[in-house]
């Protein structure tokens, strides 16, 4: 469907977050005079963006119902927002949710609506590149997940999941992800300085690594693991790294104890 049918749309919450999904809305066409954002201190840039959007920027909630409201708030501060927010909900208002480890359940006691559709974005999603995981309450018409999927699609790509429960993996896996890429261009950077290569060059090498291989990964269909084997000459320089990264004591049982950290964290949130 087209987001130009989409509004109004109330966003709770205009940080970096919230704005990137607002700015990927206002691109695919939803007209700006439909959003309104709100936060208690908005950036200068929130300002910027709605002035030029011609969207509202206000610092406490409007009166009107919306047909769509989407909640980008801290988990910390979700029970006072869903008090404030509770008057202005109508039968017909689709509630997206993007705080992490906040349960539907919880979304559904708070507001007094069943039609609830809770999602875990990751910071790509300000490039277009994001992708989304979502989970809808049995509530949610078709109608609504047009919308969900036309809203959550201007940040990039979607994987619905029938068990909420899973949007805690999802978390751990791609709403934590960047920062875990981020720190390997660091741990990548610190080892080539290690080396020999200076601070400058050994971050650039190691940086534009990650940035390529991320390229090639977005256009190239093939399996991660074959991409891998194609860099990988027999008894050559990768194969010899990859003896390291793929021993028993290597990156993957690492990599699972973080992404099980994370759930967990996830896990505690939503209680």
């Amino acid at each position: 469907m087209s987001l130009a049918d989409a509004g109004p749309v109330l966003l709770v919450g205009a940080g970096k977050m919230g704005m990137a999904m607002a700015q990927g809305w206002v691109k695919a066409g939803l007209p700006g005079a439909a959003l309104t954002l709100v936060d208690p201190q908005p950036h200068e840039s929130v300002k910027v963006f709605a002035e030029t959007a011609g969207a509202a920027v206000r610092t406490d909630l409007p009166g009107e119902t919306p047909r769509v409201v989407v909640l980008a708030v801290k988990p910390q501060v979700m029970g006072s927002v869903l008090g404030e927010l509770k008057p202005i909900i109508g039968d017909e208002t689709l509630v997206i949710s993007i705080a992490a480890g906040i349960s539907i359940a919880k979304i559904v006691d708070g507001l007094g609506t069943e039609r609830v559709v809770r999602t875990m974005p990751n910071t790509p999603a300000q490039l277009g590149k994001g992708i989304t995981g979502a989970a809808a309450a049995p509530a949610v018409t078709g109608k609504d997940r047009e919308i969900a999927d036309a809203m959550l699609a201007a940040a990039g790509e979607i994987v619905w999941v029938e068990a909420e429960q899973l949007l805690d993996a999802v978390t751990a896996v791609s709403g934590s992800g960047p920062a875990y890429v981020f720190y390997l261009v660091e741990a990548l950077a610190a080892a080539g300085v290690a080396q020999g290569l200076s601070d400058e060059q050994a971050m650039k090498l190691a940086r534009q690594t990650v940035v390529g291989a991320a390229a090639l990964l977005e256009a190239d269909a093939s399996e991660a693991a074959q991409l891998r084997k194609n860099v990988t000459s027999p008894a050559g320089t990768t194969e010899a790294a990859l003896n390291v990264l793929m021993a028993e004591d290597g990156l993957a049982p690492l990599i699972s104890r973080t992404v099980a950290a994370a759930r967990a964290r996830s896990e505690e949130l939503g209680q």
